[in-house]
C-alpha cells in the first residue's frame, strides 16, 4: 500500500522521490509505504494554500457557507466511521472498541465549530455618540497544522475544524508513525465540495517536512500537539518570523484521591485514565496520589484491577490495552519500568510483555507504588500503560506533590469535601481540573496546560482566536475635533 502527499487539489509524490515505511504496531510488519516530504513539498503545498488565501472563495465565504461545508465534512465522515476506526486500530495500535469512538468525536469536531462560526459575535464600542469602533475577525492565512501520532485521525480534525471554521487554508503534516487515517482525508474534503487548494496534506519526517513548515515564511500561524522538547525546537525556529503559536505539550497529571472520595468511582477514574488508548495520551493521570488513610487498601485494589485488563490484538472487541504505537517507543516505555525497579520503587503489577503475545508493542498494565518525587518515573512522561502510586499525609503535601513536577496540564481531585475542592482548584498548577470526573470533554471550553505543557488555549472561541486576527474598525459619526498644527502665520 502506497500513500501519496495530497497538494492543490492533487496526490503527488515526493519532488525527491523519497518514501518511508510504517509498520503495524500489533505485529511490527511493514505495511505502507508513504511519501517523505521535504522542502520541496511543504513549498508547494505553501503556494496552493497561499493561493487560494489570497485569490480562492474559502476566505471570502460567509460563516454560515463554510458551516455549510463543514457539516458535509463531518457527515462524509460518519459514513466512513467503520473504516476509520479499522484504519486507527490497525496503524496505532489502539483496541478497536475505542479507536471507534474517535471516529464519531472527530465528526462531532467539524459540527461544532460549524455552529461556532455560525453563532460567533464581534465586538462593537460606541464612543457617545460621535465613534462607532467595531472590530471584524479576519483569517490569518495559512495554518500550518502538526499531529500526534496517538488517536491521529480525531487529532487531526481537531484543528482541521477551527482552522477552515476561521476562513485559513491549511497545510496538515501529520506524526509519521501513524499516517494511514489521513489518507481518507482528501477524499472527504473533496467529496464535502472543500475548494481546490484549501486543504493539504504533506507527509514525512517532523525534522525535515515538520520543519520545514515551521519555518515557511508564508505560514504565520502553527498549531503543534507533541513532545515537550519538540514544542521548543518548534518555538525556537518561529522566532524570527513572529508566528502566532498553539501548543498543546506533554503531561504527567496528578489523580489526587483524598479518603472521604468514592473510593470505586476514584479507582474506575485511575483504571481508565492511564490504561485507556494504551496509556498514550497527553492527559493522562499517570500518577496517583492517594491519601494515607487509605493508601494501602487503593494500591491493592489498583493492582488486582491492572491485573485483570485485557491485553490483547487490537482489533479484538474484547480488548482493553492493545500495542504501542512502534518498538522504539515500546522500547522507551520498558527503559522507564526498569528505571522504576532500579529506583526502588514497587512493581505491584505487570512491568513485562504478556506471555502470550511475543511479538508487537504489547506491555501489561503496570502499576508502581510508593513512587517518591525524586524518581524519574514520578517527573517525567512515560507515555504508555505505567502508573505511579505515591501517598500524602495532608491537603498541603497533597497540593505540594501534585506541583512537584515542570508539566501541568491536566488534574484529576476526589473529595467530597467542598470547601477543600475550591481550595485545590486555586493551588493545583494545571490548564485543567476534574473534580470527581475523568476527562469529560466540552470542546466550548479552553483546552491546554501551563508550565511545560504548553502555549495559548484551543476549544470553542479560543480556537478561533489562533486563526484569526481582530482588526479594529474606528469610525467617526460625528465631526470630531482635530488638533491643527501649521496654521500659525509664520513670525
Amino acid at each position: 500500500m502506497n500513500l501519496e502527499h495530497y497538494i492543490d487539489g492533487a496526490p503527488v509524490p515526493s519532488v525527491s522521490g523519497a518514501t518511508f515505511t510504517a509498520l503495524e504496531p500489533a505485529t511490527n510488519r511493514p505495511y505502507l509505504t508513504v511519501a517523505a516530504g521535504g522542502p520541496e513539498d511543504v513549498s508547494a503545498a505553501v503556494s496552493a494554500a497561499r493561493k487560494a488565501f489570497t485569490d480562492g472563495p474559502w476566505p471570502r465565504m460567509t460563516g454560515e457557507e463554510r458551516a455549510a461545508v463543514l457539516r458535509a465534512i463531518a457527515a462524509a465522515i460518519e459514513t466512513r466511521d467503520e473504516s476509520i476506526a479499522a484504519l486507527e486500530c490497525r496503524d496505532t495500535g489502539l483496541p478497536i472498541a475505542q479507536a471507534r469512538g474517535q471516529a464519531r468525536r472527530a465528526a462531532q469536531n467539524f459540527r461544532f465549530f460549524a455552529d461556532v462560526i455560525t453563532t460567533l459575535g464581534e465586538d462593537v464600542y460606541r464612543v457617545g455618540s460621535a465613534q462607532l469602533n467595531y472590530v471584524v475577525r479576519k483569517p490569518v492565512g495559512v495554518a500550518g497544522l502538526i499531529t500526534p501520532w496517538n488517536t491521529p485521525f480525531m487529532l487531526e480534525t481537531w484543528k482541521l475544524a477551527p482552522a477552515l471554521a476561521a476562513g485559513c487554508p491549511v497545510v496538515l503534516k501529520p506524526a509519521e508513525w501513524s499516517p494511514l487515517s489521513a489518507g481518507l482525508l482528501p477524499e472527504i474534503m473533496e467529496e464535502a465540495g472543500l475548494p481546490t487548494g484549501v486543504f493539504n496534506l504533506v507527509h514525512g519526517i517532523g525534522e525535515e517536512a515538520g520543519a520545514a513548515l515551521v519555518a515557511h515564511p508564508d505560514v504565520p500561524v502553527i498549531s503543534f500537539t507533541g513532545e515537550t522538547g519538540t514544542g521548543r525546537t518548534i518555538m525556537r525556529a518561529a522566532a524570527d518570523g513572529l508566528k502566532t503559536l498553539s501548543m498543546e505539550l506533554g503531561g504527567k497529571s496528578p489523580l489526587v484521591v483524598f479518603d472521604d472520595a468514592d473510593l470505586e468511582r476514584a479507582l474506575d477514574a485511575a483504571v481508565f485514565g492511564v490504561f485507556s488508548l494504551n496509556g498514550e495520551r497527553c492527559t493522562a493521570s499517570s500518577r496517583v496520589l492517594v491519601q494515607d488513610t487509605v493508601y494501602e487498601e487503593f494500591v491493592t485494589r489498583l493492582a488486582a484491577r491492572a491485573s485483570r485488563v485485557r491485553v490483547g490484538s487490537p482489533d479484538d472487541p474484547a480488548t482493553e490495552l492493545g500495542a504501542l504505537i512502534h518498538p522504539e517507543h515500546h522500547a522507551r516505555v520498558m527503559e522507564y519500568v526498569r528505571t522504576g525497579v532500579e529506583e526502588g520503587a514497587r512493581l505491584v503489577a505487570g512491568g513485562s510483555r504478556p506471555e502470550a503475545l511475543p511479538d508487537g508493542n504489547f506491555l501489561a498494565a503496570t502499576v508502581f507504588a510508593d513512587v517518591t518525587p525524586g524518581m524519574r518515573i514520578f517527573q517525567e512522561e512515560i507515555f504508555g500503560p505505567v502508573v505511579c502510586v505515591t501517598p500524602f499525609a495532608t491537603e498541603t503535601e497533597a497540593l505540594e506533590l501534585a506541583n512537584a513536577t515542570r508539566y501541568g496540564l491536566a488534574a484529576y481531585l476526589w473529595t467530597n469535601d467542598l470547601r477543600r475542592t475550591h481550595r485545590l482548584a486555586q493551588g493545583i498548577e494545571a490548564g485543567m481540573l476534574w473534580v470527581n470526573s475523568q476527562n469529560v470533554r466540552d470542546l466550548r471550553t479552553p483546552f491546554g496546560g501551563v508550565k511545560a505543557s504548553g502555549l495559548g488555549r484551543e476549544g470553542g472561541r479560543h480556537s478561533i482566536d489562533v486563526y484569526t486576527e481582530s482588526h479594529i474598525v474606528h469610525l467617526a459619526t460625528e465631526d470630531l475635533p482635530i488638533p491643527r498644527f501649521g496654521i500659525a502665520e509664520p513670525a
